[in-house]
């Protein structure tokens, strides 16, 4: 309870200097508009069809993009981590792609794929691959070797070797990853609909309020609403993590 009310008070803090600063004419209130403002009109998107249709592209191209990066980065992640010189091989692919500016490749895959959902889910899908796929790759290694040794001595299938020794070891590490990439692909996401003229998504809404009509209000409230869906789905993960992977910690790579 002390944490929750030290949260609440940091979060009252700011809110009363942003409206200080809003009122005060320091900055000119169709720049930054007082939270008074951009909460209000922050749950008048909550009743706008628009709005809310945008929204639910977001959304569903958000999810697909992190189940796509978690099929693909984890397995890719277990035989990478098991496998020394496949590792070696396309390890330096691997630290070369990695740090590529994902919104740097929206013309290129607008090209290849067309301007529609497709991009958007692409591109936040290779964004979100790196954190689950160098969490696993870590987990990996962290194993105990005389876990994997005993398995191995008692003639384990390797099937059943995967689902009963190496998937519970890497799950902590699977999840935090998850967690890193939901952010990161969010980001990815809206920004490609921001820049890549989709025609529906909250990235196009806000660029259609702030580019055309110059207002700021609804510009923020769009993006509080993406921020508090990526707070709340975080801590959704983390509560699952802790629910069901307590027998492990919570931690994992970056």
């Amino acid at each position: 309870m002390r944490t929750v009310l030290r949260r609440l008070t940091g979060l009252a803090a700011f809110l009363a200097l942003w409206e200080a600063v809003g009122r005060s004419g320091v900055i000119k209130a169709g720049v930054l508009p007082p939270p008074s403002t951009v909460l209000g009109q922050f749950f008048r998107l909550l009743g706008d069809p628009k709005f809310l249709g945008d929204a639910a592209s977001t959304l569903l191209s958000w999810v697909i993009a992190i189940l796509l990066a978690t099929v693909i980065a984890v397995p890719l992640g277990i035989l990478l981590g098991g496998l020394r010189p496949l590792r070696l091989l396309t390890g330096p692919v691997i630290e070369f792609l990695r740090p590529l500016p994902t919104v740097a490749l929206i013309p290129l895959v607008v090209l290849l794929l067309g301007s529609g959902a497709q991009t958007k889910i692409a591109l936040a899908t290779f964004a979100s691959v790196w954190p689950i796929l160098f969490n696993t790759m870590y987990a990996f290694g962290e194993i105990d070797r005389q876990v994997l040794d005993t398995a191995r001595a008692f003639r384990t299938p390797r099937t059943r070797l995967v689902y009963a020794v190496i998937l519970p070891s890497v799950a902590p590490f699977v999840m935090t990853g998850v967690r890193l990439s939901a952010a990161v692909g969010l980001i990815v996401l809206v920004s490609t609909e921001f820049l890549s003229g989709n025609s529906i998504g909250v990235g196009q809404y806000v660029y259609f309020w702030g580019s055309s009509a110059l207002r700021m209000d609804i510009v923020l409230a769009g993006t509080i609403f993406v921020g508090l869906v990526g707070y709340l789905v975080n801590i959704g993960l983390l509560g699952l993590q802790r629910r069901w992977l307590g027998w492990a910690a919570t931690g994992g790579a970056v």
